[in-house]
């Protein structure tokens, strides 16, 4: 199993924001990277024959980089990410295989500015990992 925490600490080895959160940006400080499960996630997978014949699983995620009241900043500190996320390689996660990283954006989404008008951007993506015996 893959949790929101897992997929934030391993962000965290990115070595881009100041903070990282999981379901929600306390006090929202600057340069934040927060974690959320994707409201469209996809359906179990699970094999013809049931679930004991089932080899892997998906983890849908949706990143908010929350950054500054620089959008030139924000887009470039979302880059970051995003082409980490793009060229990822033998990837584990908690000991976990992940088979494929799949984005589902062709760059990450600018969704504005929040109350303080600091800018955000969103970067979605499945992750496709091992199930574990």
């Amino acid at each position: 199993m893959i949790t929101l925490a897992n997929v934030r600490d391993w962000l965290k080895t990115f070595n881009i924001a100041e903070n990282y959160y999981i379901g929600k940006l306390d006090n929202k400080q600057d340069k934040s990277i927060g974690v959320y499960s994707l409201k469209q996630s996809t359906s179990p997978v699970i094999a013809i024959g049931g679930v004991e014949n089932s080899t892997y699983n998906i983890k849908s995620v949706s990143v908010l980089i929350h950054w500054n009241k620089n959008a030139d900043e924000t887009e470039k500190a979302a880059y970051q990410i995003f082409d980490k996320l793009l060229n990822i390689k033998n990837l584990q996660i908690n000991n976990t295989q992940i088979y494929y990283l799949k984005l589902n954006v062709s760059e990450p989404i600018d969704v504005g500015t929040d109350d303080k008008g600091v800018y955000e951007r969103v970067i979605e993506f499945d992750l496709y990992f091992k199930r574990r015996d």
